[in-house]
C-alpha cells in the first residue's frame, strides 16, 4: 500500500483538488462564454468522528462545496474518496447505494420537507425505499427517532405546517439518522431559526453525533456557532480554501489576513476586552471573473506586488495549521 492509499484509509472522507463551474452562455446561439466558479480546486480530508467546520461568508461557495462532496452535484474536476473508495464518477445503483452511508441536513427547514406528507411518511421514506425493516417495525424505529431528536411520538401523525422551524429541523435531522449513516453533511442547519432555539439544535447534533458515531462536515456563516461544533475548522472565499486548522488554534492564531479579518468582527461580551476592527475594502469579486492571482489580494490589507501574479496554494504553516498565502511562502 502506497502512503497516499494509506492517508486515504485512515480518513473517513478526502477530498483533492475538487472544482464545481457552472456554465454561462450567451449570445444568439447560447455559446458558452465563461464559467462562475463556485468552487475552486479545494483539498480537505475528515476524520472519522470528527466535525469539520466550513465558513465563510455568503456566496463563498461552501454550499456547493458541501452538495459536490455527497454527489448532490457532479463535480467538474477533481477527487472525492469515501474510505478509501473513489465516487467521484459513481453512477446509478453504485451511487444509489452511497446514499445510505451519506446524508444532508438542509438549510431551510421550511422548503426541505414536503408539505403533503406526515412527519411519519417523511422520517421513514428512506427507510422504505431501501426495503429496511417491515411496516410495523418501521413505525417503531421512526417513533423511536422523533423521540431521540425531541418531538412527541404524536409528531408522526402531523403535518410540517403545525411544527415551529426548531420542530422543523429535527424531523430534517431525525430524516437523515434514519439510514444510520456514517457522514452528514450540515448545510447550515440554524441559520433560518431564533438565536433561541439554535443552541437546542446544535446540542442535540453534538448528543447525536456520539451516540451514532457520526462525522459531521458542519457548513456555516456565523463563526460562534462554527467553534462551538467544530473540531477542525476550514475558511472558504470566492471559491477557494484559504486556511485550514484546529478550531481553537484558527481562532487564537489566524493566520490569513481574511480569516483575521473575520475573528476581529466577532462581537466581545466583554467590554474591556477591545480588541481592534478590521475593515476590508471594496466588495467581493464575482466568481464568474475571479482576480489573478491571489482571490483576495484586491481586499486585503496586507497586500504585495507578486499577490496579483502568484495564486497561493494550501502550505502547512504549524502542525496542521495550513495557510493559502504568499505571506507564508
Amino acid at each position: 500500500m502506497t502512503q497516499e492509499q494509506k492517508d486515504r484509509s485512515e480518513h473517513l472522507l478526502q477530498v483533492e483538488e475538487l472544482k464545481k463551474y457552472y456554465p454561462v452562455r450567451g449570445g444568439f446561439f447560447r455559446r458558452k462564454v465563461g464559467d462562475v466558479k463556485a468552487v475552486d480546486n479545494i483539498s480537505l480530508e475528515l476524520k472519522r468522528g470528527e466535525t469539520f467546520g466550513l465558513v465563510g461568508e455568503s456566496g463563498c461557495g461552501k454550499s456547493t462545496a458541501g452538495r459536490t462532496i455527497t454527489r448532490l452535484f457532479k463535480p467538474t474536476e477533481g477527487k472525492i474518496f469515501f474510505e478509501g473508495r473513489d465516487i467521484t464518477n459513481l453512477r446509478g445503483s453504485e451511487l444509489r447505494d452511497l446514499r445510505q452511508d451519506i446524508q444532508m441536513v438542509f438549510q431551510d427547514p421550511y422548503a426541505s420537507l414536503n408539505p403533503k406528507m406526515m412527519v411519519g411518511s417523511i422520517v421513514s421514506e428512506p427507510l422504505v425505499n431501501y426495503g429496511k425493516g417491515s411496516e410495523n417495525s418501521l413505525k417503531q424505529e421512526v417513533m423511536d427517532l422523533l423521540l431521540r431528536v425531541g418531538l412527541p411520538e404524536d409528531a408522526y401523525f402531523k403535518y410540517p405546517h403545525e411544527f415551529s422551524g426548531g420542530q422543523r429541523q429535527r424531523i430534517g435531522i431525525a430524516r437523515a439518522l434514519a439510514l444510520k449513516p456514517k457522514l452528514i453533511v450540515a448545510d447550515e442547519p440554524v441559520s433560518a431559526l431564533d438565536v433561541s432555539v439554535q443552541s437546542q439544535v446544535l446540542n442535540l447534533l453534538k448528543e447525536l453525533q456520539a451516540e451514532f458515531d457520526l462525522t459531521l462536515l458542519f457548513i456555516a456563516h456565523d463563526l460562534s456557532v462554527v467553534k462551538h461544533m467544530s473540531d477542525r475548522i476550514g475558511v472558504m472565499y470566492l471559491g477557494n480554501l484559504v486556511e485550514v486548522s484546529d478550531a481553537d488554534e484558527i481562532y487564537i492564531n489566524p493566520k490569513h489576513p481574511y480569516t483575521q479579518a473575520l475573528i476581529s468582527a466577532i462581537p466581545q461580551p466583554d467590554p474591556r476586552n477591545k480588541s481592534e476592527r478590521i475593515i476590508l475594502s471594496g466588495d467581493v469579486p464575482s466568481p464568474q471573473n475571479p482576480p489573478v492571482g491571489c482571490p483576495f489580494h484586491p481586499r486585503c490589507p496586507q497586500v504585495m506586488p507578486e499577490c496579483s501574479e502568484k495564486k497561493p496554494h494550501l502550505k502547512e504553516v504549524n502542525k496542521e495549521h495550513r495557510v493559502s498565502c504568499l505571506l507564508y511562502e
